[in-house]
């Protein structure tokens, strides 16, 4: 009979890849470890793992076990949630994954009021790209991502809380014709410096100038938009630079900024769940409270 004590271990085990940092995860000792993954196999009838000299490593069954050992112990996480949230509102632990285009910009507002409203909620910060944060959301690491929409996934549900517009940000140095507002064909000649990949406000910015010639696309070291700017204010090109980060990294007053003509290219900030969670009422609320610590600013 298969166990979710043996669930849990499998499932740190395939994670980490390692049966020592596994046992420290679960706070037990390595034979127990080992043990309860073996009695798991064999009430299986397969073997999950390959023990090696280079580490652990799954087997074609191990992975599909996996992922479901993982779904299995994050419907169980929710059942917990659904007693321990009858009475109160965005209360226990909770695990928030925050995009990096995003987290610099509403964090700092956010996590005061959260504090001061919630005292009883443990909240947990993780910091990803979108890929690897949707990923911990289905394996039930994370409880809420905030995050640029859309999530196509059929077990996720979103929620749309604000839209953040891009502007086009230059070295204040740079000469510049009489326009009022840019365009996307201004970029045609410049350097347009964007994030690495990986990034979803790469493919935003790409989609919205229509440019994929590579020789025009400049991501070296760009690896969050605080290093766009610091190369955009030495003249190393342009970027998009979305509405949420223009009062922290225009505080220098070294770069210009644009406005695009209409239609304005903008992304869509939203929350994004599990479908099967029992606390979207708290997710709401939560969304509620991001909203309102990003109201627009005049520029």
């Amino acid at each position: 009979m298969v166990s979710l004590k043996q669930l849990k271990y499998f499932d740190a085990v395939a994670r980490s890849r390692h049966f020592g940092k596994a046992a420290e995860h679960c706070a037990v000792t390595q034979p127990a470890l080992s043990m309860q993954i073996q009695e798991l196999e064999k009430s299986l009838g397969v073997q999950l793992l390959e023990r090696g000299r280079s580490g652990v490593m799954l087997t074609e069954s191990g992975k599909e076990i996996a992922q479901r050992a993982a779904r299995v112990l994050a419907d169980v996480r929710d059942i917990v949630d659904v007693a321990r949230q009858q009475d109160k509102i965005l209360a226990g632990p909770l695990g928030l994954g925050v995009i990096p285009s995003v987290a610099p910009y509403i964090l700092p507002q956010l996590l005061p009021m959260v504090r001061d409203a919630f005292p009883d909620l443990d909240l947990h910060i993780r910091e990803s790209q979108t890929q690897s944060l949707v990923g911990e959301l289905l394996d039930g690491q994370l409880d809420v991502l905030l995050l640029a929409l859309p999530v196509e996934h059929p077990d996720i549900e979103t929620v749309r809380l604000f839209d953040d517009r891009f502007l086009l940000a230059m070295a204040a140095s740079h000469r510049m014709s009489n326009r009022v507002k840019a365009t996307p064909d201004l970029l045609e000649t410049e350097k347009l410096l964007l994030l690495e990949e990986g990034h979803c406000m790469r493919e935003q910015a790409l989609a919205f100038c229509s440019l994929r010639r590579i020789e025009n696309i400049n991501t070296f070291g760009a690896s969050s938009l605080s290093t766009l700017v610091q190369m955009v204010a030495n003249g190393l090109g342009m970027t998009l630079l979305p509405e949420l980060a223009v009062p922290l990294e225009s505080r220098r007053g070294d770069i210009r900024l644009m406005r695009f003509a209409d239609p304005e290219p903008q992304r869509v900030i939203g929350l994004a769940w599990r479908r099967s969670s029992p606390r979207k009422r708290h997710f709401e609320e939560l969304g509620q409270m991001i909203a309102a610590t990003t109201a627009p600013r005049p520029l």
